[in-house]
């Protein structure tokens, strides 16, 4: 039994009862955590811990689908990993959950061992996930304690331009805009314009700082 399976949680979201308690004796006995809910109504209610997990999500269910399901938690941060499961192969549904992020795409009935190879697939790609929006919450935070002025000296360094040209542009002199770069690099916990340049493409990446800030100066 791997440790990651201990405290991972696999949430079931299928109205199929019969298949849901099936998946759930089979996920139990591989060491996982299982909750199983009948439709995505419900799992959108549900309280979900910050444990480490996926969801083995039906895609023709009453209500809002799994295709409507996915599309709704793409926008919590991270987002628990989706593999679907289907009574039937649908290229063109499996092709759009597959480009919309879904860890896979299996058809009923499952075997034993695909579905728990898709599981640690989707716990590492969860891990990993984590792991990003840690750091970008890390940046952020930093980012947020520059003042206005290095906000716009850290624009314009990240875009290539020089002290000079900046200086030029800010209205103000070139050991002004050195005092602020220093300040940016420091409090952003860089020692390079390569490391800040790519804070700023995952902050803006991430969605979760405005692209404008990195326009032109």
């Amino acid at each position: 039994m791997r440790s990651a399976q201990i405290q991972a949680v696999v949430h079931v979201v299928d109205d199929d009862k019969q298949f849901q308690s099936a998946m759930g004796r089979l996920l139990r006995a591989g060491g996982y955590n299982v909750f199983g809910y009948d439709n995505a109504a419900d799992f959108l209610r549900a309280d979900i811990d910050d444990v480490p997990g996926c969801i083995l999500l039906d895609v023709c269910m009453p209500g809002p689908s799994g295709l409507e399901l996915q599309e709704a938690l793409a926008k919590r941060k991270p987002s628990l990993p989706i593999i679907f499961l289907s009574g039937r192969g649908d290229i063109p549904t499996s092709v759009k959950a597959i480009k919309a992020g879904a860890v896979d795409f299996l058809t009923k009935p499952v075997k034993r061992e695909v579905l728990f190879c898709a599981v640690e697939n989707a716990l590492v790609r969860y891990q990993r996930g984590r792991i990003v929006c840690e750091r970008i919450t890390a940046w952020l935070k930093r980012y947020h304690a520059l003042t206005a002025r290095e906000l716009e000296v850290f624009s314009a360094v990240v875009e290539g331009k020089r002290n000079k040209e900046i200086a030029r542009n800010l209205g103000m002199a070139e050991r002004t805009v050195k005092a602020h770069r220093s300040h940016v690099m420091e409090k952003m916990g860089v020692s390079s314009v390569a490391e800040l340049v790519h804070i700023a493409d995952q902050l803006n990446d991430a969605g979760v700082v405005n692209s404008a800030l990195f326009s032109e100066v």
